[in-house]
């Protein structure tokens, strides 16, 4: 039996690209696909090829933006087969500029695609994943959001808020059996075209890049995960936080921090917090002393 035999699976910007390797992939491995694209000729396509290679899939055409279209994809996948178990929020575009030079109307743009597109489809699937006691939503974040990108501030800012929505969505959707996870991706599409060389981009394709789905939509997934892939190379990407110092209060207080600055990035002893609180309980314990900061960390 395939691994995700009877499971369903939505993917956003499936017509091409990383979206139609991620669906192909998912209906390979047993999944029954909605192939959600802008373009109707696109996902039916992709559809078909599913469906020719012995899989179930159903085409959907819509921008994830559109709210009333998204809950009508989710009530016609749920009528066709009854669940939604995966949820891929793939769907992108690019408006790459220097900020200087960057109109706020591409800004929005960006983040209204990325960002709240992503949250549109999250919560059309969060009542159904919550009412079956099980789901897999997997963010597509990126490098440019984790660490930067000269031109991508609009693009970068929203795969970072990807992060923070998978965060909470993740703490939120524990005792619901909902897992939520990111992919960073590294791959020849028509989003990276005329951005990386010849070269690197017959290395980077796209549908190396799809088995890294896998374990983060399976039963035993993972959840707040950020799976960095490419060129089919892996790596998980971490947001952490360091020990710091303790200064408290005092006239003096940022000469004395910019004196220990060394000691505030130190990453020797940093952590991955389980959650956003676990700060203000590191900063409350190392401000009265009741116990030490490393007891206050889960």
């Amino acid at each position: 039996m395939s691994s995700l035999s009877g499971r369903v699976a939505i993917v956003t910007g499936a017509g091409g690209g990383l979206g139609r390797c991620h669906a192909l992939y998912l209906a390979s491995h047993g999944a029954k696909v909605v192939v959600n694209d802008l373009s109707q000729p696109a996902a039916d396509a992709v559809a078909a090829e599913i469906r020719a290679a012995g899989g179930e899939a159903m085409a959907m055409a819509l921008s994830v933006t559109d709210e009333p279209a998204v809950a009508a994809m989710v009530a016609e996948t749920l009528h066709l087969w009854g669940r939604i178990d995966i949820l891929v929020n793939n769907a992108g575009i690019l408006r790459d500029k220097s900020f200087a030079k960057m109109g706020m109307e591409e800004f929005r743009l960006i983040v209204e695609v990325h960002l709240i597109g992503a949250a549109i489809c999250s919560k059309a699937v969060w009542e159904t994943m919550r009412a079956q006691n099980y789901g897999r939503i997997v963010m597509t974040t990126s490098s440019s959001g984790l660490y930067g990108n000269f031109g991508q501030a609009n693009y970068g800012a929203a795969k970072m808020a990807l992060v923070g929505l998978m965060q909470t969505l993740a703490i939120e959707g524990e005792k619901y059996g909902i897992k939520v996870n990111s992919l960073a991706p590294t791959a020849a599409t028509g989003m990276t075209e005329g951005v990386l060389s010849e070269d690197s981009m017959r290395l980077l394709d796209p549908s190396l890049v799809s088995p890294g789905l896998l374990p983060l939509v399976s039963e035993d997934a993972p959840t707040r995960a950020i799976l960095c892939a490419g060129a089919g190379h892996f790596a998980a990407a971490h947001i952490t936080l360091t020990e710091g110092v303790q200064i408290g209060r005092s006239d003096t207080a940022g000469e004395q921090l910019a004196a220990q600055w060394s000691d505030v990035v130190d990453r020797s002893g940093e952590i991955v917090p389980a959650y956003g609180f676990t700060q203000a309980e590191r900063e409350v314990a190392a401000a009265t002393g009741s116990a030490p900061v490393s007891a206050a960390v889960r």
